[in-house]
C-alpha cells in the first residue's frame, strides 16, 4: 500500500522542513523570492525560538511557525494557514506588533528596532478583492504615493490563486512547491526549476521519516478530533433552540429553517 502523501503545507510539516537547519539553502531560496534584501543580508539566518513573549501576566502565548533574523538582524516571520478565519488579518497584524514591541525594553532608544516581515500563506483566498496571488503591505499614503516607514512589511502568499500555468518567476515555483498535493505535482516542479527540486529531494528525505510521518498523522488526527467535538457542540445548540422553538409552538418548518436540523430529528424531540 503507497504511503500517504505528505503536504508540505501542513503548518507541522512546513514548519519541519523549513525551520531545519540542514534545509536553509531550500529557506533561502524561498526568502530571496519573496523579499527584496540586501543580498548580504541572506548570508547569515539565524533560525530563532517561535514563541513570541507574553506583554503581561495572563497574556496569549503566540506561536508562530518560522521565525529568523538576518544578518542585518531583520526579524522575518513566515506562518502558513490553511484556512483563513475573519480575525486573521488583525491577528497578524498583532504578531507583527508583538515583535514590535518584544525588541525594545524600557530605557532603550528606538534606534534599536529592526525591521520586522511577515509572509504570510494561506490555502484560501486573503485579499478577495485582487487576483494576484502576491501582495506586499507597508505604510504608504497611496494619495501622496510616499512611504511613511518600512519598518513593518506583510506579504501576503494565496495558494489557491496560483494560474494554472508558470509566469515565470521564482515565487511560482517555490508558491506550487509549497502547494503540491501529490508526487506528480513535485516531480513538475522538480523538473521546472533545479533550485526548487533541491528542496523536493529535501522533502522526500523528510516524508520517508516515520517519526514525521507519525507527527503528522497524530496532528491530523487531532484536528479531525477538534472539528467532530465542535460540529457536536453546534449540533447540541440546535437541539437546545429546538426545544425551545417547540415549547413555542412554531412549526417544525420553521425551525427546520432556524436550526438546519433534520424533521425526524425535530420530532425526536418531541417524545
Amino acid at each position: 500500500m503507497p504511503k500517504q502523501f505528505l503536504p508540505v503545507k501542513s503548518d507541522v510539516i512546513f514548519r519541519l522542513f523549513f525551520a531545519d537547519e540542514r534545509n536553509q539553502d531550500s529557506l533561502v531560496g524561498f526568502l530571496k523570492s519573496v523579499l527584496k534584501l540586501p543580498e548580504d543580508d541572506y548570508n547569515e539566518i539565524e533560525i530563532a525560538d517561535p514563541h513570541l513573549l507574553r506583554e503581561y501576566e495572563g497574556d496569549k502565548l503566540a506561536i508562530i511557525d518560522v521565525k529568523l533574523k538576518t544578518k542585518s538582524r531583520k526579524i522575518v516571520h513566515i506562518e502558513i494557514q490553511l484556512k483563513v478565519t475573519p480575525e486573521l488579518k488583525n491577528r497578524i497584524v498583532l504578531y507583527e506588533s508583538k515583535l514590535i514591541t518584544e525588541q525594545i525594553g524600557s530605557g532603550d532608544d528606538y534606534e534599536i528596532i529592526k525591521k520586522v516581515i511577515s509572509i504570510i500563506i494561506t490555502d484560501e483566498p486573503l485579499i478577495p478583492d485582487s487576483d494576484r496571488y502576491h501582495h506586499r503591505f507597508v505604510f504608504y499614503d497611496p494619495e501622496a504615493e510616499v512611504e511613511f516607514s518600512d519598518i513593518m512589511e506583510i506579504h501576503t502568499l494565496e495558494l489557491e490563486k496560483l494560474p494554472q500555468n508558470t509566469d515565470g518567476t521564482e515565487l511560482y515555483d517555490w508558491a506550487k512547491f509549497i502547494a503540491a498535493e501529490s508526487e506528480e505535482e513535485l516531480d513538475m516542479v522538480e523538473q521546472r526549476n533545479p533550485q526548487v527540486g533541491k528542496a523536493v529531494i529535501k522533502f522526500r528525505e523528510l516524508s520517508a521519516d516515520e517519526r514525521i510521518r507519525d507527527r503528522y498523522e497524530r496532528q491530523e488526527k487531532a484536528r479531525r478530533d477538534q472539528a467532530a467535538e465542535k460540529r457536536w457542540a453546534i449540533k447540541q445548540r440546535m437541539f437546545d433552540v429546538a426545544k425551545n422553538a417547540l415549547q413555542k409552538n412554531i412549526s417544525i418548518a420553521d425551525i427546520m429553517d432556524l436550526t438546519g436540523l433534520a424533521e425526524n430529528e425535530i420530532e425526536g424531540l418531541c417524545v
